[in-house]
Order: structure tokens, then C-alpha cells, then sequence
């Protein structure tokens, strides 16, 4: 019937679909797929039951080079940078609607690599990518630059010209995601740029990329290498000819990609990097048990690999068993499933050794005298996925590493506090500063406690909600880059003066 909406993900046979899916398997590199420099090729196994996929050609750092080299020559030479910014945002709105006419096949890319549920890659990751392309295909053409007041005969311009080649180095927990937050303001800027996927989840980038191509990306404008972070990461960070690199990924790997900045031609780096989010529930928020439920969906989506993630729940004592109790139930409608099916709620872990290290990081925390109240056990384990319960943990002293450290697994653990500069106390006492939330019916409150936290995101009686035009970063070891918004093209721009005399 005309007007009836359709639930796609309901209604789709994923596994039978899958069954029939082609894979990727080139580089994305000047306009066209291509193989390997050496040859070489790597078997992409399943997140859901470590099944392979495919082989994709897997890059070196001549592959790197190779894209560098055809990122540099398209912005040199091409069309790209000289186009009016009108003609840019219309190709990214080309783009956008090629994504979207290609999305359940692209959504199931995104789950087989990762273990994402189907209906997240679907209604959210993809979703955010075409929400994405088409707002910077709508600020392409926004920018505007100034005229400063100088004495009579003279003129002063200021404006903002395209920064040039732009390396991106994405993480695998929202591949696309976090990929359109770079690229596409890097492109509408004006700049080129070489994306390189994350070795877990390489493939739906790369399908994306042939998109781009068709939707009128010049060759050389946007390119795709897949290949390990210590040849291809570091390559990228290293080379003169990368004007600006954009990261998202842990705090480690950020301080590399400074060094590599340092030791190279200073390249502006830009950093987005772990989380140790607080998520503070104080006896007056409006709703408990709302509060409660997203305060388990906070650390329980995505299997908790989110640089968010609502890991620390800050609660106060007079109501701190009643809302743990209403977390640990809710925990049970979380319970990890197949992927492809519809009505999961949570997958797998990306891979084996992230469930290796998640497990180590819930063996050293009881060690150190917390206890798990609910799961913090490998489930469906013939399965061949790294599947792990949705976890609760009470008792972690300030110092236990399931309290300082980034576990980037489906653990939350319970802080109990007293008041509210308790509260903020505990909350504030990390290294990192991405976000936090504080859930309250005083407005007072909200706003002393949210300028008090340090981060670069704060919600209030909410979690995890936002928009393509605010920003998003951290300060700290979070990282100091923004992505989103109309601020993030000021990343990959440069002001330029042009100062003119005239009589």
C-alpha cells in the first residue's frame, strides 16, 4: 500500500543473503581496484563465526605510496580542489544516494566483518554515513572568508584553503561511521585523501569507495588501502607528502602517529582517541528506571567496543541497589546472539583476541577485589564468534583496572558515591575525557556538574545523543581532534592571508 513503511530488516532473509554476497577484493586506489603491489592477499574471516569470507589484497607500504602518490597528484593537478564547493557537495549528495540504494548490502558488510547486529549496520551505521556525506554535501558550498579593515589602498583577505592530502586511519567498531566523519569533510573542503580501514573490518569501506567513483569522484580523490597498522598506519603517518592525518583509535597508537608527525614533515595530526566515560545517577533523576535501561544500553551496544561507552555508572547510595538491580535484569534482554538475525540486540566481540583481552582485563579486576554481579562469561562458544555476556561488576576500588583502564568490551563497572561533589570527584578521577552524562531533575545541578567534568561531550538525563552539527572529540587522552559539525572542515583547511595594495 502506498505510504506503508517497510521493515527492511524484519523482512530480509540476512544469512540467505549472505550466502550470495560478493566481497571486495583490491585497493581502492586512483579511481580503481587494484591488487597488491607484492601480490599479497589476506583471508577476511567472519566476526560472527570466524568463518573466511574472502581474500582482499592486503597493502604494503608501496601500496601506501601508490594512493599517497594518486591522492597528491589529484590534488596538485586535478579537478577536485578547483571545483566550485557547489559542484563537490553535489557529487557527495551523489554518493549519498548510491550508499543508500546499496545499503542492506553494505549493512551486512559492516556485520560479517565485525559482529555488529544486523539492524545496527543497517538503521544506525548506515544511516550515520549517509547522514553524513549529505551534510557536508549541503556545507560544501557554506564557507565564506573574511575582509579585514586595513588603510586606504589596501585590502586584506582571509580565507580558508583545502589542507591538502588527508591520511585517515579509522577504527573497526564503527568502520563507516567514524570513516564518513572524516572523509567527507576532508572532501568537501577540497583535499584528497587515503583512507586506511582497520585490519578487522575492511571490506564495507572499500565497496563504499567504488560508490564514490560512480557517484564523480576524480581518480586520486578518495582512496582505500587495507592493510596491518604497524606497516600501513605508520607509513602513512611518516610520509612528507601527508599534509594532515586524522585518527581515531586507542591512546597508544595516538602517540605513535605524533612521533611519526614529529620525525616527518610536522604534519597536523589530528586525535580521537579511548574512553573511561562516567555515567552519573543521582536519587532525583527524573526517571530511574529509564535511567537505568540506558545506562545498560550505554555500555552494552555495540558489545561495548564504543570509545563512549558508558563503562563507569556513578551512582549515588541512596538509590545505587535499586538501579543496579534494574541493570543486571535488563542486562538479560542483552544476551548475545547471531548477528544476522533480526531481533538481536547484541553480537559477538570483533575477534578472539579481543575477548582474550576483555576476559584478562575481568580476571585481574576480581583479582583485585571486585565481584561480578551478573555474566562475565564467554557465551556461544561453539559458535566460532567471540561472544561475550553482558556484563555487571560492584565493588572496584578507584584503582582496580576495570576502573582505570579502557576494557572496550561489554563491562560495567558500579561506583558508589555519597553526594554530588562525590559524584564529580569520581567521575572526573580518569586520564581520559571523551564524555559523560548526569542524570537530574535539578537544572542547577546539571549545569554544575557538567562544566565541572572534563570532556569533551556531556549529556544530561540522556546517553550517547547528538547530531552531524555538533561536534565530537575529547581533551586529555582522549585526543584533542573534533569530528562533526562545521567545525571539523576547519581540520583540514588552512587560513591564508592575501594582502593587497592597490593604489
Amino acid at each position: 500500500m502506498p505510504g506503508v513503511q517497510t521493515d527492511v530488516v524484519a523482512t530480509t532473509d540476512w544469512p540467505e543473503r549472505a550466502a550470495s554476497l560478493e566481497f571486495p577484493a583490491g585497493l581502492f586506489v586512483g579511481g580503481e581496484v587494484r591488487t597488491a603491489v607484492d601480490g599479497r592477499v589476506r583471508t577476511i574471516t567472519s566476526a560472527r563465526d570466524g568463518r573466511p569470507l574472502g581474500d582482499l589484497a592486503w597493502a604494503a607500504a608501496a601500496d601506501a605510496d601508490a594512493a599517497v602518490a594518486a591522492a597528491r597528484a589529484a590534488f596538485d593537478h586535478g579537478p577536485w580542489p578547483r571545483m566550485h564547493p557547489r559542484d563537490r557537495g553535489l557529487v557527495l549528495n551523489r554518493w549519498a544516494d548510491l550508499v543508500e540504494e546499496h545499503r542492506a548490502d553494505i549493512a551486512l558488510l559492516v556485520t560479517l566483518e565485525m559482529g555488529k547486529p544486523i539492524r545496527h549496520s543497517h538503521d544506525i551505521e548506515l544511516r550515520a554515513l549517509i547522514s553524513c556525506l549529505r551534510y557536508y554535501g549541503g556545507l560544501a558550498d557554506k564557507g565564506s572568508g573574511e575582509v579585514t579593515p586595513t588603510t586606504a589602498g589596501e585590502l586584506a583577505l582571509v580565507t580558508r584553503e583545502p589542507a591538502g592530502v588527508v591520511a585517515a586511519v579509522v577504527p573497526w567498531n564503527f568502520p563507516l561511521t567514524l570513516g564518513g566523519w572524516k572523509l567527507a569533510p576532508a572532501l568537501a573542503a577540497g583535499c584528497t585523501v587515503v583512507l586506511k580501514t582497520a585490519e578487522q573490518s575492511p571490506l564495507s569501506m572499500q565497496r563504499v569507495a567504488e560508490l564514490g567513483a560512480q557517484a564523480g569522484l576524480p581518480a586520486g580523490a578518495f582512496n582505500v588501502v587495507s592493510g596491518d597498522g604497524a606497516v600501513v598506519g605508520r607509513r602513512l603517518g611518516e610520509h612528507p607528502d601527508v599534509d594532515v592525518l586524522t585518527f581515531t583509535g586507542s591512546t597508544a597508537v595516538g602517540r605513535h602517529f605524533l612521533r611519526y608527525a614529529a620525525d616527518s614533515n610536522l604534519k597536523r595530526v589530528h586525535l580521537e582517541l579511548g574512553g573511561k566515560s562516567p555515567n552519573i545517577i543521582l536519587p532525583d533523576a527524573p526517571d530511574l528506571d529509564a535511567a537505568a535501561d540506558t545506562a545498560a544500553w550505554a555500555i552494552f551496544f555495540n558489545s561495548g567496543e564504543m570509545c563512549t561507552a558508558g563503562s563507569r555508572l556513578v551512582v549515588h547510595a541512596d538509590v545505587a541497589d535499586q538501579v543496579v538491580e534494574r541493570i543486571v535484569q535488563t542486562a538479560k534482554g542483552w544476551s548475545p546472539a547471531d548477528p544476522l538475525l533480526a531481533d538481536t540486540r547484541m553480537g559477538p566481540l570483533v575477534d578472539h583476541p579481543s575477548l582474550e583481552r576483555v576476559l584478562g582485563h575481568l580476571e585481574r579486576g576480581v583479582a583485585q577485589g571486585a565481584q561480578v554481579r551478573s555474566g562475565g562469561r564467554q557465551a556461544l562458544a561453539d559458535s566460532g564468534g567471540a561472544y561475550l555476556e553482558p556484563t555487571v561488576v560492584t565493588g572496584a576500588g578507584p584503582e582496580n583496572t576495570l576502573v582505570r583502564d579502557e576494557v572496550f568490551g561489554p563491562v560495567l563497572a558500579v561506583q558508589v558515591v555519597r553526594d554530588e561533589a562525590e559524584a564529580v570527584q569520581v567521575a572526573g578521577d580518569t586520564a581520559y575525557g571523551l564524555a559523560a552524562a548526569v542524570w537530574t531533575a535539578d537544572l542547577g545541578a546539571a549545569h554544575r556538574i557538567s562544566r565541572a567534568l572534563r570532556a569533551g561531550t556531556v549529556w544530561v538525563n540522556c546517553y550517547e545523543e547528538g547530531d552531524m552539527s555538533v561536534p565530537f572529540g575529547g581533551v586529555k587522552l582522549s585526543g584533542s581532534g573534533r569530528d562533526k559539525s562545521r567545525h571539523a572542515m576547519d581540520e583540514y583547511t588552512d587560513l591564508k592571508t592575501t594582502w593587497i595594495r592597490y593604489d
